[in-house]
């Protein structure tokens, strides 16, 4: 979808928590840079964070899991905010509190 490199093994590695903070960081960058107007860097982030989680549904996909789901919702919540004018003022915190677990359980 975008052109930027990662390593998707090591990716698919991470638990849920630091795949989904990661992706926070993607969805705070893209609502960001939307926010300023920003096109150039809401496209680059909003390709990046749907990359990753791709990459994440990709392996969920492959163990059957039921975390699928989740994924794909987050995924649908991020394309809606960046895409349209809806407004989700909870998408940041949702991601923020994955990215805050990973923290505690390192």
């Amino acid at each position: 979808m975008n052109n930027h490199v990662f390593d998707k093994e090591r990716w698919q590695s991470m638990t849920i928590f630091e795949q989904m903070g990661n992706i926070g960081s993607e969805v705070g960058r893209a609502l960001s840079a939307k926010s300023r107007g920003d096109k150039s860097s809401m496209t680059g982030a909003f390709y990046r964070g749907l990359d990753l989680i791709d990459a994440s549904v990709e392996k969920l996909i492959q163990e059957k899991s039921p975390k699928t789901k989740e994924f794909m919702r987050a995924r649908e919540q991020f394309a809606e905010a960046v895409l349209t004018d809806k407004e989700d003022l909870t998408l940041e915190k949702y991601f923020f509190d994955f990215a805050l677990a990973a923290r505690i359980n390192r």
